[in-house]
């Protein structure tokens, strides 16, 4: 039927754009005599394809409109939703809690969105007045409870204006919720909703800060985003604020059983603005709409101090009294913190609280700000159709390390690669971090694409520079909230003997194998100590890429040989001096990965190398030297990533062991 592909094409419309849709909100439908396709639960207008939409029988639809239902609230949603599951054609998707409404509406199409222009009149304590003022031709709802309560005021409502004025209105208003647009065909629809959203931006828009428009301004899609923003970190913009608090907060968050909790960090002229005072942040301390109570819950805190014991004891107290951790931080002179169960969940609260915070901003053209009074929140937190919602948002993801950050250094191609995708797979956050932008963003983007509820991005750095790997601990925690595990993998290889090889050299593998190295662990071992002050009970890790040239002496590569020794010293040296910090330091030591681009490459790779140098007696060609490494493996394989990665998820699991090299070699080199 092309209505149906029409009603897809405009749902996707609507819900890749941000001016209309975030969160996944609103919903869809269309409509013939005696069927109705809606939106289903759990199902994302920007992506939905035909089965994502219910399909009602309307003569049972209607039904439901002269019904005499319960007084008691609970008793009553119970009946209503019993009605509509029996109304359902399609029995294996849940209709939208607003398909009654979409039924009462006679028109072919509807769409029901909660653009943030639209509520920022919405939400003000004038909207009935102005919209009357501005759109004297559309119907406009006072709030009152979604569900079957709100269902019968816009039906009354319709009822009324139509008796008044001989029509049905195409614009159905709704306080502190959205609106809805009723059409004969799709074009209708686009030019009601222009019309309606461009004339409220071109009021709103001198209320709104330079940029706060469309997208919301996150940590790590923003070139003024927290780790590279110079008015966003606080402290002059180092950074300070971001590192020192942010990590301790993650912790608090996620101790005492609660689980890891990822965070994100918006730091921006919207986030400052509302976060400069408590007076300040006084117009967005309470809810604007359902969807923000679901998302965000209906309490935030506000930190003037941002200290690690005020920010714990302000947690502690808000979760003592809610009975669940904060959603909502912000920060003065920081900005916003979105606390999620894992990453999906924190973007999806970045994103509806910074539209409250535009809200907020608009409201001041109609008034001011009108949030949701008490009744309403309650009767929202305890609604089981939205507690449904909540449900379907959370993520599906799993795995050994779920919820943990990993940074890995050298992971836009090869070994590096192939452990942060493993490491992916098994739940975690990934930073790729590596000097090549081109390959580390294609790495990062492949891996984010299959990410459930984690993710994965690029950021570059010098694993030789100190400022590098700062700017790389404040990129991260901006993003996720903390570093759980670093993987120090990026490495390099000059094979050579003494008359060849030169002290150039010499000196840069010594300067990526071990001098990083140390770089690294100073740095993000920093980090970690304030993440396990905060949790007795937590424990970090950082894990070396060393090699079997670590363990066992190398010809005509003693200057990688040489560094990966070295780096099993640190490695040791690190564990001692950081095990009373519940930091473990660990090697691992894999054997040779034949496949990768650091053996293969045809230009630079170790069999050429190998080759060239005379490493392998008598060999003519590469596969020679290749046949040769691999005659001297018991197991006849080459290491692989996922060889490493399970090695890497050993030395993570378990709690007892630290210092130690743990040879991937295919029994090739044994520990003594």
């Amino acid at each position: 039927m092309k209505e149906i592909q029409q009603l897809i094409d405009i749902s996707r419309k609507y819900g890749a754009d941000p001016r209309y849709v975030i969160a996944g909100g609103g919903n869809t439908s269309f409509k013939t005599a005696d069927r109705l396709w809606v939106k289903a639960s759990g199902h994302a207008l920007a992506t939905i394809d035909e089965d994502g939409f219910a399909i009602m029988d309307r003569s049972k639809l209607d039904i439901i409109g002269n019904k005499a239902y319960s007084d008691d609230s609970a008793v009553r949603e119970a009946q209503v939703k019993e009605d509509l599951a029996v109304a359902a054609v399609t029995k294996d998707r849940r209709p939208s809690v607003e398909t009654s409404l979409h039924n009462c509406i006679s028109y072919p199409f509807v769409v029901h969105l909660h653009p943030m222009a639209v509520n920022a009149l919405m939400c003000s304590q004038d909207a009935a007045g102005k919209c009357a003022e501005i759109f004297p031709d559309a119907l406009y709802i006072p709030y009152c409870d979604p569900g079957y309560t709100l269902f019968k005021k816009v039906y009354d409502g319709i009822t009324a204006w139509k008796e008044a004025r001989g029509c049905e209105p195409r614009v159905i208003f709704l306080q502190n919720h959205g609106v809805f647009v009723g059409g004969n065909n799709t074009s209708e629809i686009d030019a009601l909703y222009t019309a309606i959203v461009e004339a409220l931006e071109e009021r709103i828009a001198g209320r709104l800060p330079e940029g706060a428009g469309g997208l919301p301004v996150t940590a790590g899609n923003d070139k003024e985003g927290v780790g590279n923003d110079k008015e966003g970190a606080g402290d002059g913009g180092d950074g300070t604020v971001l590192t020192e608090l942010v990590p301790f907060i993650r912790q608090v968050l996620s101790r005492g059983g609660r689980g890891l909790k990822t965070l994100r960090v918006t730091s921006n002229a919207l986030t400052l603005r509302f976060s400069a005072s408590e007076e300040a942040f006084g117009p967005v301390s309470a809810p604007f709409t359902p969807d923000m109570i679901v998302y965000c819950k209906s309490h935030y805190i506000y930190l003037d101090d941002a200290s690690p014991a005020a920010a714990e004891s302000a947690i502690e107290a808000y979760t003592a009294k809610y009975g669940h951790t904060p959603k909502v931080i912000m920060v003065k002179g920081l900005g916003l913190i979105a606390a999620g169960d894992d990453d999906r969940n924190a973007g999806i609260i970045t994103e509806v609280y910074l539209d409250a915070m535009k809200i907020a901003a608009g409201a001041a053209e109609f008034g001011g700000p009108h949030a949701m009074e008490p009744a309403w929140i309650e009767f929202i937190d305890s609604w089981e159709a939205e507690n449904y919602r909540r449900k379907l948002s959370a993520s599906k993801a799993g795995g050994r390390v779920q919820g943990k950050t990993i940074i890995v250094t050298g992971a836009a191609q090869g070994f590096g690669e192939g452990i942060a995708r493993e490491l992916a797979a098994e739940g975690a956050n990934i930073v790729v971090a590596d000097l090549n932008a081109d390959a580390g963003n294609r790495t990062a983007a492949s891996i984010d694409a299959v990410c459930k509820g984690n993710r994965a991005i690029f950021v570059k750095t010098d694993v030789s520079s100190l400022e590098s790997l700062k700017a790389l601990m404040r990129e991260t925690i901006a993003n996720f909230g903390a570093i759980d595990v670093f993987v120090s993998n990026a490495g390099v290889v000059r094979a050579g003997d003494l008359e060849k090889m030169s002290a150039e050299d010499m000196d840069f593998v010594t300067r990526i194998n071990y001098s990083a190295y140390f770089y690294c662990a100073k740095t993000v071992s920093h980090i970690m100590k304030i993440q396990t002050a905060a949790d007795p009970e937590y424990y970090a890790d950082i894990v070396q890429i060393n090699s079997k040239s670590g363990l066992q002496g190398s010809k005509a590569n003693f200057a990688y040989a040489g560094s990966k020794f070295g780096g099993i010293g640190l490695t040791q040296s690190f564990a001692l001096e950081l095990a009373p910090y519940r930091i473990k330091v660990n090697s691992v030591c894999p054997g040779n990965y034949y496949d990768g681009p650091l053996w293969s490459n045809p230009q630079n790779g170790l069999f050429i190398q190998y080759l060239n140098a005379g490493k392998v007696p008598g060999a003519k060609t590469v596969q020679d030297v290749k046949d040769y490494y691999l005659s001297k493996v018991p197991m006849n394989k080459g290491c692989t990533p996922k060889d490493v990665v399970k090695a890497i998820l050993y030395a993570v699991e378990q709690t007892g062991e630290t210092g130690q090299a743990l040879p991937v070699t295919g029994g090739q080199v044994m520990l003594s």
